[in-house]
């Protein structure tokens, strides 16, 4: 065997690290970012906390402290373990339960009958793993009915995206399907030497309130989906051909919804506000077939 940087000899990944690595998991090991994060949770005694990535429990404690109740998800089964047998000898907490669970595919709609009172909340806090947090995301839009408010850990250009408004290069379909169903905000940037292992990029955090009603309301869900999601699929070309090229309709078609909608094709998707895009969509939508 050769050595490896330490001077010991290398060994095969145990099933934690190969995990890790997969998912991309860097885990958090500064106390006062650690810190911001639980105070912007906000979480009180009434409310249920869902944290996504239990990981060594660098939040998993704080959050507990201050919750009414406290369910952390944990894809591995050797950190699940470690942070159970941790957690029942938290004197100061209750209410706590470590699941061994995925978070891509997780029930978060289950949460809302599980809060401490019935006008409790349902926040969520976590460290997303880099390589999951597009599913994860997904999921958390689909179940937003039954969320009130999430504390997430990006990485930095995925938060960014997802906080962005119209008219610069962030600005895409991700940022256009979170900005109509929720209040989303960067809180705070974190470098990788608050990690263990340090990441090759930076990270940042993000502030998200759920609404009960999308900002623009459209006639069609999935209309508006394959809009927006033509629209940016081609990013550096008009609106016009990046709709025809996604399917979505022959050049006097789009013309005509264009004109009903009163938007310039000649435009990209970047500049296109949410009430443009719902526009736009609910245009296509009634416009006849050519």
């Amino acid at each position: 065997m050769t050595a490896g940087a330490a001077g010991r000899p290398d060994r095969a990944p145990r099933p934690t690290d190969r995990r890790r690595r997969a998912l991309g998991q860097h885990f958090l090991a500064d106390p006062s970012v650690a810190a911001q994060i639980v105070e912007a949770v906000g979480a009180t005694p009434r409310d249920l906390v869902c944290e996504i990535g239990a990981g060594p429990g660098a939040l998993t404690r704080a959050l507990a402290a201050r919750a009414g109740r406290l369910i952390a998800l944990e894809v591995d089964p050797a950190l699940r373990d470690r942070v159970a047998a941790a957690a029942a000898h938290w004197p100061e907490v209750s209410g706590v339960e470590i699941r061994l669970a995925d978070a891509r595919d997780f029930p978060y709609e289950e949460l809302r009958a599980a809060r401490p009172a019935p006008d409790g909340r349902v926040l969520v806090a976590g460290n997303l793993p880099y390589s999951a947090s597009k599913a994860i995301l997904e999921r958390l839009l689909d179940a937003r009915a039954a969320l009130d408010r999430a504390v997430l850990m990006l990485q930095r250009e995925v938060a960014e995206r997802l906080a962005a408004t119209p008219g610069g290069r962030e600005y895409g379909a991700l940022s256009v399907f979170w900005r109509r169903w929720a209040e989303v905000s960067q809180l705070l940037v974190v470098t990788p030497a608050a990690f263990r292992p340090p990441p090759a990029v930076e990270s940042a955090v993000v502030t998200v309130t759920f609404r009960s009603a999308p900002r623009v309301a459209v006639a069609d869900e999935h209309g508006f989906a394959r809009v927006v999601r033509a629209a940016f699929g081609q990013r550096r070309k008009t609106l016009g051909n990046a709709l025809r090229g996604g399917g979505l309709g022959s050049a006097a078609r789009l013309a005509a919804v264009f004109a009903e909608a009163a938007i310039d094709g000649g435009r990209r998707a970047e500049t296109l506000s949410l009430e443009e895009f719902g526009r736009l969509a609910d245009a296509l939508s009634a416009a006849p077939r050519l």
